[in-house]
């Protein structure tokens, strides 16, 4: 009968079907997911990117949670362990990891200032919450802000939540650093700068590390 040779043909390009045993040994082969790269490792501080869904990867230790998804943009959060998340469970999508360390800092120089306490216009900053660790501040640059010339009296980190050019003077050398929604940067204490708005309007989270 002509059915029976084309039947057969249909089954030789059928792939084969995998046994019960053959999937379970594919899915123990399967790699870990890797731990998230630290965006910035120093003796002071570790910055994660991740997401809210892979916070149990991150080393575990005390820190602030940024979301910088939609919805939930500029949201932070203090959590003793942040590798077991339970305060940021409501958060969804992309996130920043700010775990400071336990490590001696310089004292503070007697002409630095705290964000909010130097000369500057068209700024805005307003505290979200403090503990003996940090302070969490959200900042807003409107556009053509200026920051006067200013040390800074503690490590501070910088969430970037919108984005956005600013023109930062340091050392003699003015440059030009366009900043993306989730990107970071690191503001030593005693470092020193000025900086201008280049751009549209920038929100940021300010992460004040304390002294311990």
């Amino acid at each position: 009968m002509r059915w029976l040779p084309i039947a057969a043909a249909l089954l030789a390009t059928l792939p084969p079907i995998a046994s019960p045993a053959d999937s379970g040994a594919a899915a123990q082969a399967a790699p870990a997911p890797a731990p998230p790269r630290a965006a910035i490792d120093n003796p002071h501080v570790r910055v994660y990117r991740t997401t809210a869904g892979a916070l149990a990867r991150v080393p575990p230790g005390p820190g602030v949670v940024v979301s910088i998804e939609e919805g939930s943009l500029g949201t932070a959060v203090w959590m003793k362990n942040v590798a077991a998340p339970s305060r940021a469970s409501s958060m969804r999508g992309a996130v920043v990891v700010v775990e400071p360390r336990r490590a001696p800092h310089a004292a503070p120089p007697e002409t630095g200032s705290k964000p909010g306490e130097g000369t500057f216009t068209g700024m805005s900053f307003k505290t979200m919450f403090e503990n003996e660790r940090v302070s969490v501040i959200r900042a807003r640059m409107e556009v053509g802000a200026r920051e006067g010339f200013h040390t800074h009296a503690s490590d501070t980190i910088v969430v970037h939540l919108s984005g956005g050019d600013i023109e930062d003077t340091a050392d003699g050398k003015t440059i030009v650093n366009r900043w993306k929604r989730g990107d970071v940067e690191f503001e030593g204490l005693g470092s020193s700068h000025s900086a201008r708005n280049a751009g549209g309007a920038v929100d940021v989270v300010l992460v004040v590390l304390k002294p311990e």
